[in-house]
């Protein structure tokens, strides 16, 4: 079997790409021009110039494909331009998902968030059979995924063979970027992380991740979400965790929600309306923090058979990985 990967160069379809190659799939990777694709090449993986605004491009990586896994998303906290979510995340689907349909692609997996099922109040947790609205998103890259996984499911309709898999925090190697999540985890190891808020989230092993792929393909229902989740954890009990593994002190101040969300504003009105750069501290990011971004992952395990690395080996994985990456010294 022949897999087009779109998003490749990422953090998930990185670590998908791997996995794939190790089940004996042949995979050919949609690569924007000018991105360095060297690490895939030397993985043996197919190169197929191509964006997802542009459509020949992607009738052309499709030819002769029979699996699409449809990975790429600009997946930022803040962006300069916010029609650039909807362009992407959006506009980008639907062109991807059109060529596939036309191609005859045999199925498609979809990666979405598991974001588009908003944040737990109390009481059960979100799942595939919880309801959102558009205005649960808190910022132009989660109201872009809403969308996109919206325009995703019509094409069910339409014959396209495709499921949706709706990863939550992924951590582990390969984070290029690195990914929100992951820049926490390397500030945390290098000595940058004084304080925590009172939030949690669900954190899973980025293999893991990649597998729920490979498993959504091969036994997903069409139509059907899954959400790709591993453990819900507290971010105080996550440094905790990181600090017994990275042997440094774990925060101790919890800041208030209020003083975060203040300072939020003011780097932002320095950063953006004075320096005309990117916040370091981005609101979508504290407002997220707000809520507790716990889910309920046992459809994806009973359904799918999604592995369930305990967390304390995914964060030592991305610690050792950001640490040779990133050149980060091990505390004395």
């Amino acid at each position: 079997m022949k897999a087009m990967v779109t998003g490749a160069t990422g953090f998930i379809g990185g670590n998908l790409v791997r996995e794939l190659l190790a089940d004996g799939t042949e995979v050919r990777a949609l690569v924007r021009p000018g991105t360095d694709a060297t690490a895939l090449s030397e993985l043996g993986v197919e190169i197929a110039a191509g964006d997802l605004l542009d459509e020949g491009s992607l009738a052309r990586a499709l030819d002769g494909c029979q699996a699409l896994f449809h990975v790429a998303a600009l997946y930022r906290l803040w962006g300069p331009r916010p029609e650039a979510f909807r362009e992407v995340n959006v506009r980008g689907t639907r062109n991807v998902l059109e060529a596939a349909l036309a191609s005859g692609v045999e199925k498609v997996v979809y990666t979405s968030t598991a974001a588009v099922f908003g944040h737990w109040k109390g009481g059960p947790l979100p799942s595939e059979k919880t309801r959102a609205v558009i205005g649960d998103m808190v910022d132009g890259y989660h109201r872009s995924k809403y969308l996109a996984e919206t325009e995703a499911l019509k094409y069910c309709c339409r014959g396209l063979c495709l499921v949706i898999v709706n990863p939550t925090a992924p951590v582990g190697p390969w984070d290029v970027k690195p990914t929100p999540t992951g820049k926490t985890i390397l500030d945390f190891i290098k000595g940058k992380m004084p304080a925590y808020l009172d939030t949690g989230l669900n954190v899973v092993h980025v293999r893991d991740v990649a597998r729920g792929h490979i498993l959504a393909l091969e036994k997903g229902k069409v139509g059907d979400r899954y959400i790709l989740g591993g453990r819900n954890i507290t971010l105080k009990e996550l440094f905790h965790k990181l600090g017994a593994i990275a042997q440094r002190p774990a925060p101790s101040l919890r800041i208030p929600y209020w003083a975060a969300l203040g300072a939020a504003y003011l780097d932002h009105w320095l950063s953006v309306t004075l320096l005309r750069r990117e916040p370091v501290v981005p609101l979508a990011g504290v407002r997220m923090a707000r809520h507790h971004m716990y889910y309920d992952s046992s459809k994806a395990v009973l359904q799918l058979g999604l592995p369930q690395t305990p967390v304390e080996e995914a964060l030592e994985d991305a610690v050792v990985w950001f640490r040779k990456q990133f050149n980060v010294e091990v505390a004395a």
